[in-house]
């Protein structure tokens, strides 16, 4: 069996609950829903900037374990208004590029903040 890493990443909001913000085994990688948070906890009002936010911090997460955009299979994003979908999709672009990972997006009722409009959370393999 494939050691389990659990890794908290500096320079990420602080997990809310009990886990951590990646966990590595073998080659496969899973990052907990990041939102756009900054690490001080403040949060921008618009959903684009947030989704940025949000993709930053994956990347972040992702490095920590070495890996990157290119290696995100699986992403799923939620949102609590489906109609800020184009808003969120343009930072998406500009983070994925090339790479088309299989991906998810659903309208939720609520996040863990009120003022958090999306979160996302991916999932990857490294070669």
């Amino acid at each position: 069996m494939a050691k389990i890493e659990r890794v908290m990443v500096p320079g990420q909001l602080k997990p809310v609950s009990h886990y951590c913000h990646v966990v590595k085994s073998g080659n496969l990688i899973w990052v907990s829903g990041a939102v756009g948070a900054r690490e001080d906890g403040s949060v921008p009002s618009d959903v684009g900037e947030q989704a940025k936010l949000a993709l930053e911090n994956i990347d972040a997460c992702l490095k920590a374990v070495g890996a990157s955009a290119a290696n995100v299979v699986k992403v799923t994003v939620y949102l609590t208004d489906i109609n800020d979908r184009r808003a969120v999709n343009e930072p998406r672009k500009a983070y994925f590029g090339e790479h088309l990972p299989a991906s998810t997006l659903v309208q939720i009722v609520a996040l863990v903040l009120p003022e958090l409009k999306v979160e996302i959370e991916v999932q990857a393999i490294l070669p």
